[in-house]
């Protein structure tokens, strides 16, 4: 699959492996993001040695590392000798590295593995650091998927490695614009449809079979019990917490609907102080986002809060995959596909209105400092980006019909029933993003005054 994007990311390792001295790189993030193949992309034309950890024993996984830096390196002691623990085996392997290389780069991913295994690890590399390789012009890049683990071993004030770092890299999904790399023959509606489904995560992109018609390709990917998609949840939630039903619990009931902390919390039977920790560690993960109006001016005391499954990928799966697992196990396939077409639209509309948001603060005409929804009472403004002395306020429709005058006027009411101090002394600027174009009357009206329009027909 064809490596897209991830400018930003290999510039910092660029910048790291060009210091004249020591630097030490943690890169985490979720799994099948693509944290093997950026690791892979930066040391393609370099001197290093990358080291894949798995769940075997720690012996286990020291021969491994073992042997494979005795192929590299071409050293016949290596083959041969016995090490007794990880700091004289990672000194050896630095040793004759750097006389290889001035700029040797030894990379161990997964390396939650080897925590797991034997916790005092993380130790033993602090040692490491300090007394052999901070005299080097090494790089040395730790990266794993367990997020929780990652944080507390690599980067938390707790932790031995504490302070050692001179980068850390937190790797997200490909946002919607990079996503559209993949697909260049297909139209705006396929391909935002498919992100609906895949979540810019590359690994799923690069198992996905299209088709054509989107149903048929949701029926082949995500509805057959043999397929990658269908069980893929259970192992990547499964990794991370130890209460699979509370987790499963959660998104199912925010997948549905619910995003008030209340409501989940009496829909699944637990007081608020105990779901709390809960919705936190999903918000660590990146599978969950708790939002706020865009104008709260304290937002992590706005009791205004409401949770989202932030990945599209998991917010199918927890409104169809696994609410209708009874179903899918007893072969009705057709009946929940049904289910799926009816609602696959209303699915796919919060998705669409992030890929606006997406569009603005990457190309707005005037530099923005804020951007979200915002929402009060019974009204909700799906688009605003606030800059410095401008703001903009836009609606977005997902819709099969074309956006006339009609929605344009809805938009000017609500912004005039926001408290006048939200934008005082800014340009107004409204916007609308539809799916399926504008009438010709909205068209004229557009260009009269200045209103912009962003479809993706």
């Amino acid at each position: 699959m064809k490596f897209i994007n991830r400018k930003e990311e290999l510039r910092l390792l660029e910048k790291e492996y060009a210091r004249n001295r020591f630097s030490f790189v943690v890169i985490y993030g979720r799994r099948r993001v693509g944290k093997t193949r950026l690791i892979q992309e930066f040391m393609r034309d370099k001197q290093g040695l990358y080291f894949l950890a798995d769940t075997q024993t720690e012996k286990l996984n020291m021969m491994r590392l073992q042997s494979r830096a005795a192929q590299w390196l071409e050293d016949s002691f290596l083959r041969k000798a016995e090490f007794q623990d990880w700091y004289d085996l990672l000194a050896y392997i630095v040793q004759v590295g750097t006389r290889k290389s001035e700029k040797f780069v030894l990379a161990i991913d997964e390396f939650q593995y080897l925590v797991q295994v034997n916790p005092a690890i993380v130790t033993v590399l602090q040692r490491f650091i300090d007394e052999v390789m901070q005299n080097t012009r090494c790089m040395l890049i730790l990266c794993g998927s367990i997020i929780s683990l990652m944080y507390k071993n690599t980067l938390a004030y707790s932790s031995p490695l504490y302070g050692r770092r001179t980068a850390q890299l937190k790797l997200m999904p490909l946002d919607y614009e990079n996503f559209c790399a993949f697909y260049p023959r297909l139209n705006d509606i396929h391909r935002i449809q498919l992100y609906a489904l895949l979540s810019g995560i590359p690994k799923y992109i690069e198992l996905f079979e299209n088709d054509p018609d989107i149903f048929a390709a949701i029926r082949q990917n995500f509805l057959d019990q043999g397929s990658f998609y269908y069980q893929e949840p259970r192992f990547l939630l499964g990794e991370e917490v130890s209460e699979n039903k509370t987790y499963f619990s959660i998104l199912q009931v925010i997948a549905r609907g619910e995003h008030q902390l209340g409501k989940i919390a009496s829909r699944i039977g637990l007081e608020n102080r105990n779901i709390t920790s809960f919705l936190n560690k999903l918000r660590d993960m990146e599978i969950v986002v708790r939002q706020v109006p865009v104008f709260e001016k304290n937002p992590e005391k706005s009791k205004k809060g409401l949770y989202f499954i932030k990945d599209h990928f998991l917010r199918f799966w927890f409104s169809y995959i696994f609410t209708y697992s009874n179903e899918l196990e007893m072969g009705h396939i057709d009946y929940v596909l049904t289910r799926i077409r009816e609602s696959f639209a209303e699915f796919c509309a919060p998705v669409f209105e992030q890929i606006c948001l997406e569009k603005i603060n990457k190309h707005s005409r005037f530099p923005v400092l804020k951007i979200g929804k915002h929402w009060e009472r019974q009204m909700e403004i799906d688009v605003v980006a606030i800059g410095e002395e401008d703001i903009l306020f836009g609606e977005c429709k997902w819709s099969n019909k074309k956006v006339g005058v009609r929605v344009y006027s809805g938009l000017k009411e609500k912004v005039s029933k926001l408290n006048p101090a939200c934008y005082s002394g800014k340009n107004v600027h409204l916007a609308l993003f539809a799916k399926s174009g504008f009438t010709d009357e909205m068209l004229k009206l557009a260009k009269k005054e200045g209103i912009y329009l962003y479809s993706f027909v």
